[in-house]
């Protein structure tokens, strides 16, 4: 066989090869986009409210999932696909990089996690406009395409694991293994604080119901949680006060648990403004808003950080 022959078979295979791809990423989008959609049910604006955007004080928490580069493979799937994870859940590179940057420009304090719980307890109210970065389920795309940003911003962020799913292909999405993230947390250094995103409860039953919130798993939960602590203590050394729900929030009798195991605040997936207002008034961070950044929510976001 010629050479001109075997280099167009190499191209054929090629092309068939990312055809095949275009094709699993098409059926694969259809079970994610449903399992997703749970998230924030049939409505499809992320932003802040009419009455929120009025706020002129407190702390937004940003919630990223994927931070995907903004090439030719992931186009062509974004355009083909209705993978939640490529739309609604993933900000582009590129445009990340613009998010790190509006805040560094219009000097907007970034703080980190643990200066919010101490600023919302507080008895001194809270005055200005202040974000906190987060990160739910940390895949590589939170390590190689974000860290390095906000490392050059020196903004603080938390990351919150499933620490029983480290290292899995699941969701579209490649998650990072323990050894990456200890890579990352020396990279990043103080930057990075770690919470918890259940050990092996991330996911839903056929009804789109989120297994732990079937009453029937209440203890389970209990169970699974105690493990993700002893998990993450293992590969961090770091007990674990913050936690993430997975699909957005818990039952009343999970949440009523979580505010007893010491924990200094819990990320829900409801927009809002954390607030203090002084003499008392201040959000329950068992119930800590977190913004989805996406298309839909950065437009409110980007208003209400420059509304004086």
């Amino acid at each position: 066989m010629s050479t001109k022959s075997r280099r167009f078979s190499r191209k054929q295979r090629k092309i068939i090869v990312v055809i095949f791809a275009i094709i699993i990423v098409i059926l694969m989008s259809f079970t994610i986009h449903k399992s997703i959609q749970y998230d924030k049910g049939s409505s499809e604006y992320y932003g802040l409210s009419k009455q929120e955007e009025k706020s002129k004080n407190g702390i937004l928490v940003f919630c990223y999932h994927r931070i995907l580069k903004d090439n030719f493979g992931v186009n062509v799937s974004r355009t083909l696909s209705t993978n939640s994870q490529l739309h609604d859940f993933n900000v582009p590179a590129n445009e990340f990089k613009d998010q790190m940057k509006f805040l560094h420009d219009h000097h907007i304090k970034v703080v980190s996690s643990a200066e919010m719980v101490k600023m919302t307890n507080s008895k001194k109210p809270i005055r200005g406009k202040y974000a906190v970065l987060t990160f739910d389920d940390i895949d590589r795309t939170t390590i190689d395409n974000a860290i390095p940003t906000m490392k050059k911003y020196k903004f603080p962020f938390t990351t919150f694991i499933i620490t029983g799913n480290t290292g899995r292909y699941r969701e579209g999405t490649q998650l990072a293994t323990w050894k990456q993230i200890q890579g990352a947390r020396q990279e990043a250094g103080n930057l990075m604080t770690v919470g918890l995103h259940t050990n092996n409860m991330h996911y839903l039953t056929s009804s789109l119901i989120p297994i732990f919130n079937l009453p029937h798993n209440y203890h389970r939960f209990t169970r699974d949680f105690a493990k993700s602590r002893v998990v993450l203590k293992k590969h961090t050394g770091i007990y674990g006060e913050e936690f993430a729900y997975p699909y957005g929030g818990g039952t009343d009798r999970i949440s009523n648990f979580l505010r007893h195991q010491h924990l200094g605040w819990v990320g829900t997936l409801d927009s809002g403004v954390v607030y203090n207002h002084g003499n008392g008034k201040h959000s329950d961070l068992i119930y800590t808003p977190r913004m989805i950044i996406n298309n839909n929510s950065w437009p409110s976001i980007h208003k209400w950080f420059t509304n004086k």
